[in-house]
Parts: C-alpha cells; sequence; structure tokens
C-alpha cells in the first residue's frame, strides 16, 4: 500500500497565488486543499487531519492574525504565514500568535517548498521524541508533560504554542546551562534559513508571562548578560 501524502491546508482568498502554491507543492508529492474561506478554512483546520497550514494574513471578513490564534488554540501542527507585510511588528505579532513561521510575498516557490519540508520534517521528529508515555519534567511549581505537551504552573494548566513548548522544553532539559541567541534559534528555528533572530527574545518574553510569577524578575528563565539565557529549577520568587 503507498504511503499517504502528507496533507497541506492553504487559506487564502487569491485562486491565483492559492493555486500556484497547490501545484508546486503537489509536484513535490503533498496533497493540497485549498480553502479561500478563512472561517471555513479554520473549521477545517482543528476538524481534518493535515501537517502543515498555510495562512495568509490579509483575508476578507476575518484577518489572518485572528484565525492564527484560534486554529492554535486547538492544535500545534506547523502555521507558514504568507504576508505582504513587510513590517517587523506585523511579523512578531504573527509569531507571538502561534505562527511558526512567515513567507513575505513575492516569494520564491523554491524557499516555500523548502520551509513547507523543514517544518513538516521538524515536527515529525518532536512528536516522535516526545511519544514516550509519562515522560516528565517536575521543577516542583513548573510541570512539563512530554507525551501529552502540556505544562502545569502551580499544578493549573498553561497554554504554549508549539515553538513555546519546544523552547521551554530545550532549555529546562538543559537546566542551567547558558545558550546565546544564535544557539536557541539553531535549535528551535535552525532548518528556517531566512528567519529572524529576534523571534527568540520575543518567545522567551511571551513564555515568561506564562511560567514566571514575576516576569520581570524571573526565576527560571535567567538572561545571563552579555551571552544568553538558561534555565534554573530554584524555587519561583
Amino acid at each position: 500500500m503507498a504511503e499517504a501524502k502528507p496533507r497541506i491546508l492553504i487559506i487564502e482568498d487569491d485562486p491565483d497565488i492559492a493555486a500556484l502554491e497547490k501545484d508546486y507543492l503537489e509536484i513535490h508529492n503533498y496533497e493540497v486543499v485549498i480553502e479561500p474561506d478563512g472561517r471555513q478554512g479554520a473549521e477545517r483546520a482543528v476538524k481534518e487531519s493535515f501537517a502543515l497550514i498555510l495562512l495568509d494574513v490579509m483575508l476578507p471578513g476575518k484577518d489572518g492574525m485572528a484565525l492564527c490564534r484560534e486554529i492554535r488554540a486547538k492544535t500545534d501542527i506547523p502555521i507558514l504565514m504568507v504576508t505582504a507585510r513587510v513590517e517587523d511588528s506585523d511579523k512578531i505579532l504573527g509569531l507571538g500568535l502561534g505562527a511558526d513561521d512567515y513567507i513575505t510575498k513575492p516569494f520564491s516557490i523554491a524557499e516555500l517548498v523548502a520551509r513547507v519540508k523543514s517544518h513538516i520534517a521538524r515536527y515529525a521528529r518532536l512528536t516522535k521524541a516526545q511519544g514516550v508515555a509519562g515522560d516528565e519534567l517536575d521543577f516542583g511549581n513548573i510541570r512539563i508533560n512530554l507525551a501529552s505537551r502540556k505544562v502545569f504552573v502551580d499544578e493549573t494548566e498553561v497554554l504554549l504554542t508549539r515553538k513555546e513548548f519546544e523552547l521551554l522544553c530545550f532549555l529546562a532539559s538543559n537546566r542551567d546551562i547558558v545558550f546565546s541567541k544564535e544557539q536557541i534559534y539553531d535549535r528551535i528555528w535552525g532548518e528556517d534559513l531566512h528567519g529572524d533572530i529576534s523571534t527568540v527574545t520575543v518567545h522567551i518574553k511571551r513564555l515568561r508571562e506564562k511560567i514566571e510569577k514575576n516576569p520581570g524578575d524571573p526565576a527560571h528563565i535567567q538572561t545571563v548578560w552579555g551571552t544568553g539565557y538558561k534555565f534554573t529549577a530554584k524555587a519561583a520568587r
């Protein structure tokens, strides 16, 4: 029996762009579904099985940023945002809402296909590596269940995006080891050669807001000035 092709959902209201993306992804052995309506696309994203979502930022009705937040709250599959906006603030907002990456129009088809492959492969490796039931990291008031991909602070579950979860697991699994922004970026986003290292700072900030009692004076995810970041297991202040 032939192995099933990875399914990709394209949420894009421009039929020419959607058709172009679909044609080239199908050439590279992906099954592609196009949904021009943002709301219907968000519904399909969580009801059906997809390996990755290509989400346009500028959609009629509900924009891609809002849809990204809705989709990420219900599934952790990779979301690649497609945008004509070039401002860093827009890109950072999308990453903060749970997008894994962004690609700016006009883009090369080769770059699009490379990013799709990269994120699907990374997600598959992460899922496989964290598939051992009952595997946990416990730091007193913070508990990370690798199998269920859930994080608890003082026994209350906190919701993390997929990249936030990966970042927390990486730092917590290497506690008291200092990593530079470059090292962290290479570990979490390393296969995307076109990304922005400021992504690390954004995700560290959002992660602190979710797991630290005092994000301005963090007890766990600490800044080592001039070097990078480290995770420490000492009691929260």
